[in-house]
């Protein structure tokens, strides 16, 4: 007994490397899964006090449901844009105000998702609210792109939000919401500071110099603009949220998916 008792003894110790071996290969197998091409990294890595609301990879977009690609709500981008999204933050807090992040890196394949959506031939969509005044078909112009600069990883989507806003209210994928032009208390559920439009809205309203909007919005919308042109992000005229960063020698286009941390 003590014989066979020595010899499942000197078994198990000779199975024990061998499983740590392979778990050991499993976890780094795990990681090469999560891991980020050269040059790219998670915002929360970076600056993790930047609220997120990755809005493609939930049912509060235009599509009206997460989009390939977004296998996490996540913000991903290339190290240059972060650090100078964590620059911008730094400015902001002296006046009570963070960012919030809507899209940072986008998969090519949820490109081409947007742009199957608008060609799908369906006419309107149970979205409507987020393009009140234009037929779906006609959102190829000037708003939905067949390249995107988000696939590079060098653009943003965000807002600002007060640092002592309470959290947002769930999004009711059943509830029926305003226009994204409309009154902020009937669009979809925001915690984020009043702009005159939602994200994402196809509108006049969204260009970031229109006069549709009132003084204080244009102000907030001023805030963001300059806050972070002096940290070399540049504003897309036509969408107050959308900014891309001039500096970033990277400019070709990513299909990775979006994984968790």
């Amino acid at each position: 007994m003590l014989f066979a008792g020595a010899e499942a003894a000197g078994s198990r110790a000779w199975i024990a490397p061998a499983a740590a071996t392979m778990l050991l290969a499993m976890a780094h197998g795990a990681a090469a899964q999560r891991a980020l091409p050269s040059g790219f990294v998670y915002l929360r890595d970076v600056e993790p006090s930047i609220a997120q609301d990755i809005r493609y990879a939930g049912s509060d977009n235009f599509v009206g449901q997460p989009l390939p690609g977004y296998a996490a709500a996540e913000c991903i981008l290339r190290q240059e844009v972060a650090a100078a999204l964590k620059r911008v933050q730094a400015g902001l807090r002296a006046g009570g105000l963070s960012l919030k992040v809507y899209d940072c890196y986008r998969p090519m394949r949820a490109v081409r998702a947007m742009v199957q959506w608008a060609n799908d031939g369906r006419g309107q969509a149970p979205t409507k609210r987020f393009f009140p005044k234009l037929p779906k078909n006609s959102l190829l112009s000037g708003y939905i792109a067949s390249q995107s600069q988000h696939s590079t990883g060098n653009a943003i989507d965000l807002t600002l939000i007060k640092t002592d806003a309470a959290p947002a209210a769930p999004f009711n994928p059943a509830a029926t919401y305003g226009p994204c032009t409309g009154p902020a208390a009937q669009r979809s559920p925001a915690n984020s500071v009043d702009m005159g439009t939602s994200f994402d809205c196809f509108d006049s309203a969204s260009h970031t110099a229109s006069s549709a909007v009132t003084a204080e919005q244009r102000r907030w919308r001023n805030t963001l603009v300059e806050a972070m042109r002096k940290q070399g992000l540049r504003n897309y005229h036509r969408e107050w949220w959308h900014f891309s960063y001039a500096r970033s020698g990277g400019t070709a286009a990513y299909d990775f998916p979006i994984r968790p941390r």
